[in-house]
């Protein structure tokens, strides 16, 4: 963690990591706002500025008019944006998700692994991301890293040749088929397949 020069001496909760769950585990009594402005309270941010600086996430998120809400009032692909938003609102260097879209229905899923891709391409930051769908894995990738059945090791380690801008058609198109193709031939060759949903 970083130390900042606030008021007080307060801890500036700017870290090298952040979380995404595969639930969104947000606080049913607080609002979308200050469930994003958490983590720079426990930091030691005032709570006025907290919520202030929640703001920003929220809005890279496009939830900006459900600040006022409470988690009970949003949808499940809501509430993992809010999640995101939480874990941003750090200013993290490595973003770590776990499947955080493996409830959603396909339609959800592939609207929010392109507003995330979208929020990688702005910010840079490191992203590391567990899926259990080879489609998801190769719309969000520039490398995807295949894992064995348990004991998990690496058995593929695939550089994604799509280009940069991906936007839903992508995944009609020949490459991602093929990109796909090379993920799947190698959880077949491993017998991972039903690990991993296939």
């Amino acid at each position: 963690m970083h130390t900042g020069n606030g008021a007080g001496g307060a801890r500036d909760p700017r870290g090298e990591l952040a979380f995404v769950f595969q639930d969104a585990h947000l606080l049913p009594w607080r609002t979308v706002l200050d469930n994003v402005a958490l983590p720079l309270e426990l930091g030691g941010v005032s709570p006025r500025e907290a919520r202030e600086r929640a703001r920003g996430p929220l809005g890279d998120v496009e939830l900006g008019d459900a600040l006022t809400r409470y988690p009970d009032q949003l949808s499940g692909g809501m509430r993992m944006r809010v999640s995101i938003a939480r874990a941003l609102v750090t200013e993290p260097r490595l973003l770590l998700l776990d499947e955080p879209f493996a409830a959603l229905d396909e339609l959800t899923r592939q609207r929010l692994d392109e507003r995330l891709r979208g929020l990688w391409a702005r910010k840079r930051m490191t992203v590391i991301f567990v899926t259990h769908s080879l489609a998801e894995a190769v719309f969000l990738a520039q490398r995807a890293l295949v894992m064995s059945k348990r004991p998990g090791r690496v058995v593929l380690d695939h550089a994604i040749a799509l280009p940069a801008e991906r936007g839903g058609a992508i995944r009609t198109s020949l490459p991602f088929v093929e990109n796909t193709s090379i993920l799947y031939q190698a959880l077949e060759a491993h017998g991972a397949l039903d690990e991993a949903g296939g």
